[in-house]
C-alpha cells in the first residue's frame, strides 16, 4: 500500500491525499460504508458501485468469521470474489464487536473467549488467530486484534488494556509475518491507538503505535458514548502524534457533524453504521439538516427526497411516497433511505476534499456544520 499526501488546508489540519492498494486507488478523506456481513444492508453491489460509488467498503471480522465461515470464504477465493466486489475493502478485528458482547465474554493475556451471538457457541480470539481469519478473508487493509475499553473507563483499566493492546499489535505483526497472504494480492496491517479519554494514555499509545511504522494507523475506542468535545480533544492530541506521511482512520465515526469536525483535525478515513441504520428508522441525512420521514408534516409533501442529492432515489421519489413507504413498512422505504444516506456521506467526504484541494474547507466546514445542525 502507498499514500501520497496532496494537499493539506491552510486554516486547519484537514489533509486530502491517494491510498493505492492492488484494488485500486482511494482519494482521501472518505467514507467507508460498512459491508457487515458481506453486504452493505438494504443495498445491491450495482446501486453501491454506481450511484454511491465508494472507493472501499468495510467489512467485520467477527461476523464474518460466524457466517459464512473463512471455510466458505477460501473456497469462494476471499471476500472480494464472493460478493462479486472488485473495489478495496477493510476489515476491522472484530475487537469492537467482542467488547460490545460485555457479559457473553472473558479477556485475558491470551485472548478472548467468548459466546456466539447467533447460537451461543464458544470461540476463542487471539491475535494470531484473527490475522489467519483476515488473511481467509482477504481485505487490502486489516486491523490489529485490540481491545476496546468501554466509556466511562476508569484509568488503571485504561492503562492496563492500552498496554495489552500494545503486546497484542507485536504478536499481530509477527504472526503476519509467518502466514502469507492467500489469493495473490498484498494485504496492510493497520495498528489501532488507544487509551480511552486519557490525555497522556493516547498521547503515550500513539507513540508506542507510530513507531511500529505500520504503512496506515487507526484511532479506537472512540464514539463509545463520549461527548463530542472529548473524542474531538483525543483525535486532536492523536493525529499530532502519528506521522503525517501516512493515513489515519478513526473507527466507528460518525454523524456527518462528527465527520467533518475530525477530517479538520487530520482524519482521512471514517466509517460507520450511522448512515444506514438511522435510514431504517428514517432518518436521512442531507447538507441543510436531518429529516424525520416518519413524521406527518410529509404526508403531503411532492417534492423530492433531496434535490442536491447525488443519488437517482433522490430526484426519483417524493417525501411524500417514502413517508408512505414507511408508514406501510414496506422494504422499499428502508433501501431508498439507505442508497440516499450512503450517496450523502460519500458526497460530504468528497465535497470535503474538494475544498482541502481549493484551499477553503475551514470556512465551507463552519457552514455545514451550522446547517446539517437543524432539523427539517
Amino acid at each position: 500500500m502507498q499514500f501520497e499526501l496532496k494537499t493539506n488546508d491552510p486554516k486547519s489540519k484537514a489533509r486530502a491525499g491517494v491510498i493505492t492498494t492492488d484494488h485500486g486507488t482511494i482519494e482521501t478523506p472518505i467514507f467507508m460504508p460498512v459491508g457487515t456481513v458481506g453486504t452493505v444492508k438494504g443495498v445491491h453491489q450495482s446501486e453501491l458501485k454506481d450511484e454511491i460509488n465508494p472507493d472501499i467498503i468495510l467489512g467485520n471480522t467477527y461476523h464474518l468469521y460466524l457466517r459464512p465461515q473463512t471455510k466458505i470464504l477460501e473456497e469462494a477465493g476471499g471476500l472480494h470474489k464472493f460478493m462479486n466486489w472488485d473495489r478495496n475493502i477493510l476489515t476491522d478485528s472484530g475487537g469492537y464487536q467482542v467488547y460490545s458482547l460485555s457479559g457473553r465474554r472473558k479477556i485475558n493475556e491470551e485472548g478472548v473467549k467468548f459466546k456466539s451471538h447467533i447460537d451461543g457457541s464458544t470461540h476463542f480470539f487471539t491475535p494470531e488467530n484473527v490475522m489467519e481469519i483476515q488473511r481467509s478473508i482477504g481485505a487490502d487493509i486489516i486491523m490489529a486484534f485490540d481491545e476496546c475499553t468501554p466509556y466511562p473507563c476508569d484509568y488503571g483499566y485504561a492503562k492496563r488494556s492500552m498496554h495489552m493492546t500494545h503486546r497484542w499489535l507485536k504478536r499481530c505483526v509477527n504472526h503476519l509475518e509467518k502466514v502469507p497472504p492467500k489469493y495473490g494480492y498484498n494485504q496492510t496491517l493497520f495498528p489501532i491507538v488507544q487509551g480511552s479519554t486519557y490525555t497522556d494514555l493516547r498521547k503515550e499509545s500513539a507513540e508506542f503505535i507510530a513507531s511500529v511504522g505500520a504503512e496506515g494507523n487507526a484511532i479506537g475506542g472512540l464514539s463509545v458514548g463520549e461527548p463530542a468535545e472529548e473524542m474531538y480533544a483525543m483525535t486532536d492530541v492523536v493525529c499530532s502524534i502519528l506521522p503525517e506521511d501516512k493515513p489515519r482512520y478513526l473507527m466507528g465515526v460518525g454523524t456527518p457533524i462528527n465527520i467533518l469536525e475530525n477530517i479538520a483535525l487530520g482524519v482521512d478515513m471514517f466509517d460507520c453504521v450511522m448512515p444506514t441504520r438511522n435510514a431504517r428508522n428514517g432518518m436521512l441525512f442531507t447538507a441543510h439538516g436531518s429529516i424525520n420521514i416518519k413524521n406527518k408534516k410529509w404526508e403531503n409533501d411532492f417534492s423530492p427526497i433531496d434535490e442536491m442529492g447525488i443519488t437517482w432515489v433522490d430526484t426519483m421519489y417524493s417525501k411524500a411516497y417514502l413517508r408512505h413507504l414507511f408508514a406501510a413498512r414496506e422494504m422499499l422505504g428502508k433501501q431508498i433511505a439507505s442508497i440516499h444516506n450512503l450517496g450523502f456521506y460519500l458526497w460530504l467526504t468528497r465535497e470535503a476534499r474538494k475544498h482541502i484541494i481549493a484551499g477553503d474547507f475551514a470556512e465551507w466546514k463552519d457552514k455545514m456544520v451550522k446547517q446539517m445542525n437543524k432539523r427539517l
